[in-house]
């Protein structure tokens, strides 16, 4: 028989769902679209930022850590999940399920998506485990729509609505597009004001508003302008730079980053991977970050 390659994220070992081993954080992507508002094609993230990410393995180590996550913490990439395409409550299902069972085996969870309406059922999930967590969330959008339609921009209203997130301790950064100042409940640092700022005013807003609690992350890739991420869906001029945003990740070490995901790359609309390279190299330092935690979630 002949031997299938298999891309895993950042060559990492790959494992049958259920078989994940002992506790330590676990890779999975969510192949899913059905929530796009603009242009569509993040069913296809997943695939898109493994791929990119074997142009990260040639290091030694990664620059500028001064250890490798893998010398730290156990992680395995687990593949995609499967759901039935075209159905929005299928993949809400198979993601609070597959996601409730690795958080409650000890294990921290990093997905790929896929669309942002994701990360609410992967925020049904970590409640579940762990009760309301702080959200520190980068986007070029709030993501607070009042709308009975399932969409990739109604989560953290439909999140806060539910109870879980614990809103008084979250914090949105890169914004900059418009939401109704007088109802919204989030603290928002707006992408003028990080760019004005730089990372490490954003780092001591995060440190204020967060504090030692353990939180989860969600990285919109249309966090960064379009000239470093131009393959998302909804793209806004006016972002964060790669290195910008990379700088901030860098400095959550310390932390405890429960769960976090990497959303909105779109392939169809990347121009020489810079996107899924954006993606793939922002992965990599959070499973950084949650390596310097150690083995403990």
């Amino acid at each position: 028989m002949p031997v299938q390659s298999l891309t895993t994220f950042m060559n990492l070992p790959f494992r049958q769902r259920g078989d994940e081993g002992a506790p330590g954080v676990v890779v999975q992507g969510i192949p899913f679209d059905l929530g796009t508002t603009n242009r569509p094609g993040t069913r296809f993230g997943p695939d898109a930022i493994r791929i990119a990410s074997k142009m990260l393995q040639w290091e030694p180590q990664r620059w500028p850590w001064e250890f490798n996550f893998a010398d730290r913490v156990g992680v395995v990439d687990v593949g995609d999940l499967e759901f039935p395409y075209g159905y929005v409550d299928g993949m809400v299902d198979a993601t609070i399920a597959a996601t409730t069972r690795l958080l409650r085996a000890g294990h921290r969870v990093l997905s790929f998506g896929g669309d942002h309406y994701v990360t609410l059922p992967l925020l049904r999930a970590f409640h579940a485990v762990h009760g309301p967590l702080p959200l520190v969330h980068f986007d070029a959008h709030c993501d607070t729509d009042v709308s009975a339609h399932d969409h990739h921009g109604v989560m953290f209203h439909v999140a806060a609505e539910e109870g879980l997130l614990d809103v008084a301790h979250s914090l949105q950064v890169g914004i900059r597009t418009w939401y109704d100042r007088a109802t919204h409940r989030f603290e928002v640092l707006d992408a003028d004001w990080v760019n004005n700022h730089g990372p490490a005013a954003v780092l001591e807003r995060i440190g204020a508003r967060v504090g030692n609690r353990p939180f989860y992350l969600t990285i919109d890739i249309d966090c960064l302008d379009p000239a470093f991420a131009p393959g998302t869906g909804t793209p806004v001029a006016g972002g964060l730079t790669s290195n910008m945003l990379l700088q901030v990740i860098r400095g959550l070490r310390g932390r405890s980053v429960l769960g976090a995901d990497v959303v909105e790359v779109s392939p169809p609309y990347d121009h020489a991977e810079l996107t899924a390279l954006a993606g793939a190299t922002v992965a990599l330092d959070i499973l950084q970050v949650m390596a310097a935690q150690g083995t403990s979630a």
